[in-house]
């Protein structure tokens, strides 16, 4: 599922037009990458967690050269899935 594929279910099962659920979708998507900037954490219970994950910086090898080189410290997105999403694919 892509994320027209999205826009048109949540469309079809609110009863939205497809403009209002394109809105729906997107502001969700916005909502959670707002929270996540912030370094906020956004809990939907049943579904799942999303978070932010600090990284290290770190010392790798380039593939091609195999010489050593930096990797900056960064913030990665994370999504840890809740019992009910768990229940429901299982």
């Amino acid at each position: 599922m892509n994320k027209n594929d999205l826009i048109s279910a949540v469309a079809e099962t609110s009863g939205l037009t497809r403009n209002d659920a394109t809105k729906a979708v997107e502001g969700v998507f916005d909502a959670i990458t707002g929270a996540l900037k912030k370094g906020d954490e956004v809990r939907l219970v049943g579904f799942g967690t999303f978070s932010v994950a600090k990284r290290k910086a770190s010392t790798g090898r380039n593939p091609r050269t195999g010489e050593p080189m930096e990797i900056a410290a960064s913030s990665q997105p994370k999504f840890k899935a809740g019992k009910g999403l768990k229940d429901a694919v299982n």
